[in-house]
């Protein structure tokens, strides 16, 4: 495995919450700074509750992190708010009045070395609408749990492959290792974006949490009635523990004490890794016109799963890198100037070497190399469709996860794992409160 710091930590965040000392005697403490951790925390802090985070970065959000890039915030981590209807950070973004705003309907299909046609854009569009109806009518998340790829039904045309790939793009892993129980969740119906980025929303979510930051958890210890967390040299002792950081985090290093009971370590270690890397291009001169569209580059030799082109109407583009072309990329030892070769390979054949004469590309993000991520989300596959809520029913309570491997509706999403961490915070809570005799009133607004 890579040990250099990925491409997307080399510059500093946009955004850098002031942040509050750890109290000397927390009630709980969340372990991660992530959305799941900054939700826990602001639904712990709200409540009344003693709370101490613990980040192993020296940042908060996780895989959330917006940079300057020519003087324009870029996301170089999660971009979407998916899902506006049901996602929490979506609601709460409107509450504060954030500047958000809804994402393009219109999108881009470019064929070979030409703009793709009204008849082709419509042919593509009735093969994804084809395709997700026979596998939503399959995908009951009471039906048989086997892979989302066998419920694409036979007929597709010239267009299946690009609805498989663009949907295993989203999933995270090609479709026959993803659950056919997920599949309806990755319908994200009424998305959003906002201006400044995600990354610094979410910074500014954490703004006065008692967060340590540089401060990895090595162990944690349940053995007794109280909770032990060693991060370091530094020793902490609470009466419950949030776990909010990457179950492939949680699957590479153990950090229980006891080991965790059977079903729980099976559920962690059954997920898959999810790859979902972007390029990060600023091209002024590209073709496409409009803020926040897609774009589907059909045909060529290195067929590129997806664009989104003119990030808030700037010159910025995301070129995005799925499972397959991230394994062959670790397959030939190529770092990030090798995801550049391959952009720039890609989009020549596209639109010609000549077009590409002011393309730069800052950025590559590689979660899948990040220490502290070790992938994009997780993904569940075939087989292991009951782990969410596995992981979500407490340890002993004194130990309870939270994150976006644990949302039903909205997994591999910061909107997911925002209400999971709010969903923990007030059980942890409502816990400390049965065990007082205490009943303290819930939060109420922001």
């Amino acid at each position: 495995m890579r040990t250099s710091r990925p491409d997307h930590e080399r510059w500093r965040p946009s955004v850098a919450p002031r942040l509050a000392p750890l109290p000397d005697d927390p009630e709980v403490i969340v372990v991660g700074a992530g959305a799941a951790g900054v939700a826990a925390a602001r639904g712990l802090a709200a409540r009344g509750v003693r709370v101490a985070v613990l980040e192993a970065r020296d940042r908060v959000g996780g895989r959330l992190v917006t940079v300057a890039l020519r003087g324009h915030p870029v996301d170089l981590g999660g971009h979407w708010l998916h899902a506006g209807p049901i996602n929490p950070l979506v609601r709460l973004g409107t509450q504060r009045g954030e500047p958000l705003r809804v994402a393009a309907q219109e999108s881009h299909l470019w064929v070979g070395r030409r703009r793709g046609r009204p008849a082709e854009a419509a042919a593509l569009g009735r093969a994804f609408a084809v395709a997700d109806r026979a596998m939503s009518t399959q995908a009951g998340w009471a039906g048989p749990d086997r892979p989302a790829a066998t419920a694409l039904p036979p007929g597709l045309g010239p267009w299946g492959r690009r609805v498989e790939r663009v949907h295993g793009l989203v999933s995270g892993q090609s479709l026959d290792r993803v659950s056919l129980q997920d599949f309806p969740s990755m319908e994200y119906g009424d998305n959003r974006f906002i201006a400044g980025g995600y990354g610094g929303y979410l910074a500014r979510l954490a703004q006065g949490l008692p967060i340590a930051l540089g401060t990895p958890v090595t162990s944690i210890d349940w053995s007794g009635p109280d909770v032990r967390v060693q991060a370091g040299p530094r020793s902490f002792t609470a009466r419950a523990v949030i776990v909010t950081i990457p179950t492939m985090v949680l699957r590479a290093a153990p950090l229980f004490t006891p080991a965790l009971p059977p079903e729980v370590a099976d559920a962690i270690t059954g997920f898959a890794t999810g790859i979902y890397e972007h390029a990060v291009l600023h091209w002024p001169s590209c073709p496409f016109r409009g803020a926040d569209r897609l774009a589907s580059l059909v045909g060529g030799r290195e067929p590129s799963p997806g664009l989104l082109t003119r990030i808030d109407g700037t010159p910025f583009h995301f070129f995005e890198l799925d499972a397959p072309m991230a394994a062959a990329l670790d397959a030939r030892g190529a770092g990030p100037d090798g995801v550049r070769r391959l952009v720039r390979t890609a989009l020549a054949a596209h639109f010609g070497a000549r077009a590409l004469h002011d393309l730069s590309i800052p950025a590559v993000s590689a979660w899948r190399h990040d220490p502290w991520a070790r992938g994009s989300w997780a993904v569940v596959p075939p087989g292991h469709a009951g782990a969410r809520a596995r992981l979500q029913a407490p340890v002993a309570d004194r130990v309870w996860f939270a994150g976006e491997a644990l949302s039903r509706l909205q997994w591999g999403t910061a909107g997911g794992a925002y209400e999971e961490g709010t969903r923990a915070a007030a059980a942890v809570a409502e816990r400390l409160r049965s065990s007082d005799g205490l009943v303290t009133p819930a939060p109420g607004g922001t």
